[in-house]
């Protein structure tokens, strides 16, 4: 595989190679990002933490809406919104990371993301210059709460096909809305609504920027739900509110489209909104598994507990990895679409666009982890973390959403499959030359060349160059095989969205780790290395089961042999200690009483 010569492609990470250098870290945060970050931990102590069950109980309805003023005096509400419309005008990989720690916020981050990013992106992106001036101000500083209302009883996933209703007046003035909205985040003191209708008998939603005062909405009692009890959900009516003719935002029927962008910017913002979460989740059970005694020591002393924390620690620093690495990969491409000379809304748009497929697996591996670590944190916790009075017990009710909203993980999974494909059909990712390529050597005598591994992850990156070979195979021959059916096949198209997600993830790792070990040395890296290495190990056994899956479903005879043949030789590794590996991380984290990477 070449080395980049230019700038890397969404998708393309599955043909090409990334050195290190190219990537960005976390641990590369400049001090104004860092302040930011220590002001957005600061606000949760202060504010968040100890009001936490006071927040959950929904008693005083003026707590929340009082927390996310304080919020917007702070700053950070309008991270994303530049200083001429009274924000802070920062990177997008410094949203980001304010995601990523106002993760371990609880309810509190759903109302926090729910207004930065759908309730306020479609007004930067798509306002006219007027909707910019009078509405980013009050948003931005929290003066006004924002939502984002496009799901409907009978329009979920499939949010095209919602039925509310935009009639123009008889006078021209303005659009008369009608109809339901449900799940609508932020809704009990929201200022502001993004609302997403059809006009007459068009095919496509045209979005519209309602104010609260305009009459004729309606909203039924907040819903009770499972976990993120502390966050406004209701189903909002409009009956015949009438919306000045004005306030459409962007073109007509370009509602659809609008709905789809903005979800690409949430998925990769929740992909980094689960990590101030997983680390706090983390932290507590490595502080409960030391005071916890049984047996007379520790339960932190046992490998079947030092296992679990170590693999919490894991995921979660692959994560981490995947999400910056996605973040600035975005970031590069809006800039270098403004050097071009396209304007700043237009160029944030493409350059996430660009990177929708890495969107939807931070979403996917984001909000899987989050379901594992607190999982697992129950588990440590053992009686206790079935008890309200601790705290696994809110984090694994809160957590269960993530993998739901901003599209749910199965229909990420078929959507980014479906990205790639269309784009290697249009030619923008060249995924079929190389498909071929690895169709003839399946055929071929198998190289016995030596690998020189004598430099850092000289091996895993050969593995990973095999693992790449596989999604070629398997998703190549399904193409061919299925062809413009291959969308029906959704059980496919998931266990080839499962072999992307855990090369993404894996590789990621390894490139963070190496470049970690250029900046700090290697013995300050050993627990990264180790990490590294165990996920990628795990990741082996996931992508063969996975790719052995899809190629039963349909392959069979000697085709089906020489895939299976192919299967084993791409997913061939070398034997890694990964209990000792575990046991040193785990030992590691022990030691410093938390997360401590």
């Amino acid at each position: 595989m070449a080395t980049i010569t230019k700038s890397i492609q969404g998708g393309e990470f599955l043909v090409r190679e990334t050195p290190a250098q190219d990537i960005f870290i976390p641990e590369q945060f400049n001090e104004e990002q860092k302040m930011m970050a220590q002001a957005c931990q600061d606000f949760i102590d202060t504010e968040i933490t100890p009001r936490i069950d006071e927040i959950d109980s929904m008693k005083n309805p003026d707590l929340v809406p009082s927390i996310f003023k304080k919020a917007g005096e702070l700053g950070l509400l309008g991270i994303a919104v530049p200083e001429e419309y009274g924000g802070m005008g920062m990177s997008f990989n410094t949203s980001m990371l304010i995601a990523d720690i106002i993760g371990a916020a609880g309810s509190f981050s759903t109302t926090y993301g729910a207004h930065t990013g759908i309730g306020t992106l479609p007004i930067l992106y798509y306002g006219t210059e007027d909707q910019k001036q009078k509405y980013l101000p009050k948003l931005a500083t929290g003066e006004w709460a924002a939502c984002y209302c496009l799901t409907e009883p009978d329009a979920g996933s499939d949010a095209n096909s919602g039925k509310t209703k935009a009639t123009l007046s008889a006078d021209g003035k303005h659009y008369m809305i009608t109809g339901q909205k449900m799940w609508i985040s932020n809704a009990g003191f929201a200022d502001l609504f993004i609302v997403f209708a059809k006009i007459e008998n068009d095919k496509n939603l045209t979005a519209f920027i309602i104010e609260k005062t305009f009459g004729g909405i309606t909203m039924n009692e907040e819903e009770k739900k499972m976990g993120i009890k502390g966050s406004s959900t209701r189903q909002v009516f409009f009956n015949d509110c009438p919306v000045p003719v004005e306030n459409m935002l962007s073109d007509r029927q370009n509602g659809f489209k609008i709905a789809v962008n903005i979800l690409n910017i949430g998925r990769v913002k929740l992909g980094a909104g689960v990590l101030g979460g997983v680390r706090t989740v983390t932290t507590h059970a490595i502080k409960y598994s030391t005071e916890r005694k049984q047996f007379g020591v520790s339960i932190n002393t046992f490998g079947a507990v030092k296992a679990k924390l170590a693999e919490m620690a894991l995921r979660t620093y692959v994560t981490e990895s995947l999400c910056y690495r996605a973040g600035q990969d975005i970031e590069d491409r809006m800039n270098t679409f403004i050097s071009e000379g396209m304007n700043e809304s237009e160029a944030k748009l493409k350059g996430v666009e660009a990177f929708a497929i890495e969107c939807a697996i931070a979403k996917i591996h984001g909000s899987e982890v989050l379901d594992y670590v607190v999982d697992q944190g129950v588990q440590v916790y053992g009686g206790m973390g079935y008890s309200a009075e601790a705290p696994m017990e809110r984090a694994y009710r809160d957590a269960r959403i993530s993998r739901i909203y901003e599209g749910t993980n199965e229909i990420n999974r078929m959507l980014m499959v479906g990205m790639l494909l269309k784009r290697a059909m249009k030619g923008e990712v060249n995924i079929f030359e190389p498909a071929m390529a690895v169709s003839k050597e399946l055929t071929s005598v198998p190289s016995f060349e030596t690998i020189d591994t004598s430099e850092l992850f000289a091996a895993e990156k050969e593995v990973l160059k095999k693992l790449k070979k596989v999604f070629l195979m398997v998703g190549g021959k399904a193409a061919m095989a299925l062809q413009d059916k291959i969308e029906d096949e959704q059980e496919v198209m998931m266990n080839l969205a499962d072999v992307m997600i855990e090369i993404y993830a894996s590789e990621s790792a390894i490139l963070r780790t190496e470049k970690l070990v250029s900046l700090r040395g290697e013995a300050a890296c050993a627990n990264q290395i180790a990490m590294a290495q165990v996920y990628l190990t795990e990741a082996v056994d996931k992508i063969n089961a996975a790719a052995k899956e899809a190629i039963a479903s349909f392959t069979s005879g000697d085709e089906q042999k020489v895939m299976l043949m192919g299967l084993k030789r791409f997913t061939k590794a070398d034997l890694v200690n990964t209990k000792e590996l575990r046991r040193g991380i785990a030992d590691y984290m022990i030691a410093q009483g938390k997360y401590p990477f």
